[in-house]
């Protein structure tokens, strides 16, 4: 089974207009509400693609029930922790001649919710993949991942952590089975600017060498570059299309490599598999859908 942990997950509020007037009554054109966070948008697209996985994480108040009020109607399984108080963040977007967004907060996530959390990961069997992706929240503990993964060494759990920076070097040691920088992200977390492909190959196999089992690096509009833990590197162009949206088209990379490499064990189908999902979400409004993911599959 695969599973995704959503720390802070959020309803996008999405306002359209033709220009925002501060100090003024703005009206919006058309609106748009979106259900998210890293690791469900991972979870809604595999549930887009015909596999199954269940969205843990943390909820509160009315806007953490219509989250998972969703995700139950399209399909997908959830184990969330009710927080009992506060409520789950909305997050105003607003798109006009410049784009403004206005994220909220979360609510406080103490450390009996954290136990339970932990609780819930220790049902995880050999062979499950856990998705652990984004930033943590402010109320919790900045070693949350490590702690995690430590919790599940050497219990053949498949762990796959999509963060940033020292989030991501700190777990390094456990040995994640993937782990999705940017080549932005990469170069950060050895203070260099990657230029070139095989700058970015070899920073990545460095994180190989300090633990990582297999890197990808998504390089947006060049595409994406595997190590994988046979040492192979593996490159994938995108698609030809027009770009509409960048929100969640890592989550669904991820989401689609890990997809590609449960149905045929290979590396080369994992990569190509998440390429066509990260381009099909670029590519829409919204996140991939699977008419998309099947047609920009055939292209690659």
């Amino acid at each position: 089974m695969i599973y995704t942990v959503t720390f802070n997950p959020a309803i996008d509020y999405v306002i359209h207009l033709h220009a925002l007037n501060f100090g003024e009554v703005n009206r919006s054109e058309r609106e748009e509400v979106f259900y998210g966070g890293k690791g469900i948008n991972v979870s809604t697209v595999l549930k887009n693609l015909g596999m199954d996985s269940v969205a843990l994480g943390f909820i509160a108040g009315f806007t953490g029930k219509a989250i998972e009020s969703h995700l139950n109607g399209i399909g997908i399984a959830t184990d969330f922790i009710d927080l009992g108080s506060g409520f789950t963040r909305v997050n105003v977007k607003i798109k006009a001649r410049v784009e403004t967004d206005i994220n909220g907060q979360g609510p406080d996530i103490d450390e009996k919710a954290t136990d339970e959390l932990f609780g819930k990961l220790d049902k995880l069997r050999s062979g499950d993949y856990l998705i652990l992706a984004g930033s943590i929240p402010a109320a919790m503990p900045d070693d949350i991942y490590e702690r995690i993964m430590e919790r599940l060494d050497g219990r053949g759990v498949n762990i796959v952590v999509d963060a940033t920076r020292d989030l991501l070097l700190n777990v390094l040691r456990y040995k994640p089975f993937l782990i999705k920088p940017n080549n932005f992200e990469l170069g950060e977390m050895f203070d260099k600017k990657l230029t070139t492909l095989s700058e970015i190959v070899e920073h990545a196999k460095k994180l190989r060498e300090m633990g990582a089992r297999n890197v990808l690096v998504s390089m947006a509009g060049d595409g994406a570059a595997l190590v994988s833990e046979t040492n192979e590197v593996v490159r994938m162009g995108v698609p030809e299309g027009r770009v509409l949206n960048s929100v969640g088209a890592g989550d669904s990379m991820v989401a689609g490599f890990i997809l590609g490499y449960i149905r045929s064990g290979n590396y080369l189908e994992a990569i190509k598999l998440g390429t066509a999902c990260g381009s099909a979400t670029a590519f829409s409004p919204g996140l991939a859908e699977k008419d998309l993911v099947e047609k920009l599959y055939k292209t690659l």
